[in-house]
């Protein structure tokens, strides 16, 4: 019997266009999302309602992962063996500085009890979706997955150290076969709208004022969406005992630079004000891809500039259809 991904926030910017690279291949997929008003639910049921039209390999299960009940519901949906991409989460780490009880709640609490629920059935292999966040304060670039010494700088990243090291306890305990991918600011067409590129594009567009923190020279391996869905998928196809895999673009670009591509490819100056840097950012980013080449075959094809003109494309369509 073919194994059946199930896919926590499937609803979501990363896991809708997981999910439709995964039907596209024909897998069956039973996706899981609460829906909540992180921002505004009306994106992730349209997200659903695209994948929905692509026929019965998908069926979705709404729920909350604090729920015992509601993941157990989820896993009574699945046939067989099943694989789980786990990527729900409270996200934003400036967010969870208001309100890390919260975060500990989704990201902690709720990934035990995803896990405990699916250890009980035919659980064939665990693909988490952690963070870059989680390297924190360090300064060796680039980050690499040997890096010894990490330092979260805000209640999200520690929730996605701890992802890890749950992941780990249950390949150890359980023998459960575990990849842990740290994304690297991933972007595209259906980013959400609260992060930074989709916020700015909104702003820019529309004339309004943006804020950035700091002098605009800190730095982001930014990540085209479809480049992290290539790495999930043969994350997906070759399962590892236990490894934590990063997934980035390979460049560095600072915010000024984002900024000015942004620009170009919207036909519009943005109005700028400068603030002091935000508690719990982190200065830079940049992934060492190697380990991810050496066990995916994973190369990001997709540079910034070409990225940010298939978000512009997709942004300003979307403005379009709003206004018609």
């Amino acid at each position: 019997m073919e194994t059946t991904i199930v896919l926590t926030g499937a609803a979501g910017f990363i896991g809708s266009h997981l999910a439709e690279r995964l039907l596209g291949e024909g897998r069956r997929v039973v996706g899981f999302d609460n829906f909540n008003d992180f921002y505004d639910p009306a994106i992730k049921r349209d997200n659903v309602a695209r994948l929905e039209a692509r026929g019965a390999d998908f069926r979705l299960v709404e729920g909350d992962l604090r729920s015992t009940d509601d993941v157990e519901r989820l896993f009574e949906a699945v046939d067989g063996p099943f694989v789980v991409v786990h990527l729900a989460a409270m996200a934003g780490v400036r967010p969870s500085l208001e309100d890390p009880m919260l975060y500990q709640m989704v990201n902690v609490t709720g990934t035990y009890t995803l896990l405990e629920a699916a250890r009980r059935r035919d659980f064939a292999g665990y693909v988490f979706g952690s963070s870059s966040s989680v390297y924190g304060g360090s300064s060796r670039l680039p980050f690499s997955e040997e890096d010894d010494t990490l330092d979260p700088l805000s209640p999200y990243a520690a929730t996605k150290l701890l992802g890890e090291q749950i992941a780990f306890v249950y390949h150890v305990c359980h023998g459960i076969p575990a990849t842990c991918l740290r994304f690297f600011t991933v972007y595209g067409p259906r980013q959400r709208p609260e992060m930074a590129i989709h916020q700015f594009a909104r702003k820019i567009h529309t004339g309004e004022e943006i804020t950035l923190f700091g002098d605009g020279t800190t730095t982001r391996d930014y990540t085209f969406v479809d480049d992290i869905v290539d790495g999930i998928t043969a994350a997906i196809a070759r399962p590892q005992p236990f490894e934590i895999v990063n997934l980035g673009g390979g460049n560095r670009v600072s915010l000024a630079e984002m900024v000015a591509h942004l620009e170009r490819a919207l036909g519009t100056k943005a109005k700028i004000k400068n603030v002091p840097a935000h508690l719990g950012d982190m200065q830079h980013t940049l992934a060492d891809v190697t380990k991810a080449a050496r066990l995916f075959d994973y190369a990001p094809s997709h540079p910034f500039e070409r990225g940010i003109d298939a978000f512009a494309q997709w942004f300003l369509a979307q403005d379009e259809a709003r206004v018609g």
